[in-house]
């Protein structure tokens, strides 16, 4: 071999041992020691001296690719790819979504190193919490919470990702709404326990959506799962139910970019979409369900309509009407009778906007007025002659007209 050897700086050392190896002042047993390799390497590599001297010291693949390396119009077709469509993908989802759409198949660190240099690390330094051990069970506990965020990049006004949180497998379930209000929640909880079953707890924040102001008052959604048996727990702070939170910051990654690529801009056709390929697929790479038992129970058995929605207390007024948002409701006849005035009635409107009104577990047949009912007044009666009223009325009267003369002290 002729020309320049460009060699490194152990292969140097090893040129400087495999000559004092020639001029016999060391033998094989301490070249394995200098060297740090094995007996039968060392035959090798004195062999290779031997036959090309020292550009047999030299890796045979110096100047040259690896015998593993991508072709060249791979490494620039996919940095094409991430200059126009993918300009904001991490390593990691850029590789998954190489193979999925494209079936170029390269590893997150090949990514690192043909792209070094454009990736916005985004991770903060974090105050460093005490680890709260798993449950030890799927369905034990659920971290609920909204996410508000562009979930649409402008093509839709922002809205709010409820996500709940398998505490034991990270087994993620969501839903696309307009905002974390009540009747939202408790749809994806019943869409939630009609997936999954009935988990034993849930851990929300503090919202008023969860948490009623007064201690010992309930919320709509509260009273709906604490009827199922779903235990409330309450974080203290957002850094407590921290796995439903990086769950929050890994849709805010994945779920925008992809509803980007499908070109999807409504609520409807979100739902449908997590419903149908993202959340099994989101699952399949993080959730951990192989090996867990399973505590939820079935939601077979339960009123569900009377559960899932808003309910209220009325008190029956003396001609049977109660009052609702501004509106009288009158009472009709019920097969067990009507309730008696000043009774208790639960009022009830069920998600799909109906109205209905129960007593004692018995629904009640009622119609809307138009306009207030008239107060029933008694007739006036007068006294009859000899009523004590009168008597008494006729008393006063006289002690009343007697002249006020004192007589004097004497």
């Amino acid at each position: 071999m002729k020309g320049v050897l460009t060699m490194s700086e152990g292969e140097q050392r090893r040129v400087e041992l495999l000559q004092l190896w020639e001029r016999g002042e060391l033998g094989v047993a301490e070249l394995c020691v200098q060297m740090e390799i094995g007996e039968r390497q060392v035959y090798r590599v004195t062999a290779r001296y031997r036959q090309g001297g020292i550009a047999g010291v030299v890796h045979g693949l110096r100047g040259r690719a690896s015998n593993h390396a991508f072709d060249g119009s791979l490494k620039k077709k996919v940095g094409r790819l991430y200059e126009k469509n993918y300009r904001d993908y991490g390593p990691t989802l850029l590789s998954e979504v190489l193979l999925k759409n494209h079936a170029i198949k390269v590893s997150d660190e090949t990514l690192r190193g043909w792209l070094a240099g454009k990736w916005v690390t985004r991770r903060k330094d974090r105050k460093h919490r005490k680890k709260r051990d798993r449950r030890t069970a799927i369905g034990a506990m659920i971290q609920f919470d909204g996410s508000d965020h562009d979930w649409f990049e402008g093509r839709h006004s922002p809205c709010t990702l409820l996500v709940a949180v398998d505490d034991a497998s990270n087994r993620v379930f969501a839903r696309m709404v307009a905002s974390e209000n009540s009747e939202d929640v408790m749809r994806t909880w019943k869409s939630y326990c009609e997936r999954h079953g009935i988990p034993q707890s849930t851990y929300t924040d503090r919202h008023k959506v969860y948490k009623a102001e007064k201690e010992g008052h309930h919320t709509d959604v509260s009273r709906a799962l604490e009827s199922l048996g779903v235990k409330m727990i309450y974080a203290r702070s957002p850094q407590a139910k921290g796995r439903v939170e990086r769950t929050h910051r890994t849709l805010q990654d994945r779920l925008v970019k992809a509803l980007r690529l499908k070109k999807i801009s409504t609520i409807d056709e979100t739902n449908r979409f997590l419903d149908e390929e993202f959340l099994d697929d989101l699952n399949a790479r993080f959730a951990k369900t192989e090996g867990w038992r399973d505590v939820h129970r079935p939601l077979e058995g339960y009123d569900v309509k009377n559960i899932f929605c808003f309910q209220q207390e009325r008190v029956v007024r003396n001609d049977h009407t109660i009052q609702f948002e501004n509106r009288f409701i009158q009472l009709l006849d019920a097969k067990g009778g009507l309730p008696q005035p000043r009774s208790v009635v639960i009022l009830r409107q069920w998600l799909d906007g109906t109205l209905h009104v129960f007593h004692r577990k018995q629904e009640l047949k009622f119609k809307f007025l138009d306009e207030k009912p008239k107060s029933e007044s008694k007739p006036k009666t007068k006294p009859k002659a000899d009523h004590p009223w009168r008597k008494y009325r006729t008393l006063i009267e006289r002690q009343t007209s007697w002249p006020w003369n004192p007589s004097p002290l004497t």
